[in-house]
């Protein structure tokens, strides 16, 4: 079974952590069901593992967490969905690589639902929309803008942490950083790309997708799909 749990308001950073270590250790030693947790932050920056602190760009603009998860710094903030996906990956497939490519999927499928193509990019972590409308780049390739990050953390086969879609945060504050230690390319929103659509509406969309693409096994390692990202 999994639960999910959607947080109104604003949900501290710090008491995420803590319910998330908990929830996790409880899940591994097998007192509790998997859960998908929705929530929305308070603007804040989060440093992964692999955070670089030249891309702290503005220190002093909003709180600054440092975290365990994968990656480099991101931004969480009013109008992004955050969702954590504490999950016994040791059920679904025994293979952290096909885990998070499920991840990367079920956000592609969740943006499918509003009619918008997602990709995933080698050496670029997170889900990006190409923007035709905007000026190629230098070497020729359509514009791209980043639209959800993906970073996750492993204790006893269980993750947390997990992902981040931007429904409608203000874009502006992720000048503050280098977001995911990538500068050659922009963040969008759902409503930024004409999208006129709710958090609610995006939770729906992620429940319903949900089934489809997180792949559940008895266990058994998966042989994830090895083919070049579109």
């Amino acid at each position: 079974m999994v639960e999910w749990r959607i947080s109104d308001g604003l949900t501290d950073y710090d008491d995420a952590v803590a319910t998330m270590e908990a929830r996790v250790n409880a899940i591994a030693a097998g007192e509790a069901d998997e859960l998908i947790w929705l929530l929305e932050h308070p603007p804040l920056y989060t440093a992964g593992t692999s955070a670089d602190p030249q891309d702290l760009k503005d220190p002093d603009r909003f709180p600054v967490h440092a975290t365990k998860r994968g990656g480099q710094y991101t931004y969480h903030g009013p109008g992004q969905r955050v969702v954590y996906t504490l999950l016994n990956v040791r059920e679904r497939g025994h293979d952290v690589r096909c885990f998070v490519q499920d991840l990367e999927n079920w956000v592609i499928a969740t943006l499918g639902e509003f009619g918008l193509t997602g990709h995933i990019r080698d050496g670029r972590v997170g889900v990006w929309i190409e923007r035709p409308d905007r000026p190629k780049l230098p070497n020729g390739q359509v514009a791209e803008d980043k639209i959800a990050a993906i970073g996750i953390r492993m204790r006893r086969w269980v993750s947390f942490h997990g992902l981040s879609i931007n429904v409608e945060p203000d874009l502006s504050h992720f000048d503050g950083i280098v977001p995911c230690g990538i500068t050659d390319y922009g963040v969008t929103s759902l409503v930024d790309l004409g999208m006129p659509v709710t958090m609610a509406d995006v939770d729906v969309a992620l429940k319903r997708s949900f089934d489809t693409t997180m792949r559940r096994t008895t266990g058994q390692p998966l042989a994830c799909d090895t083919s070049p990202p579109a």
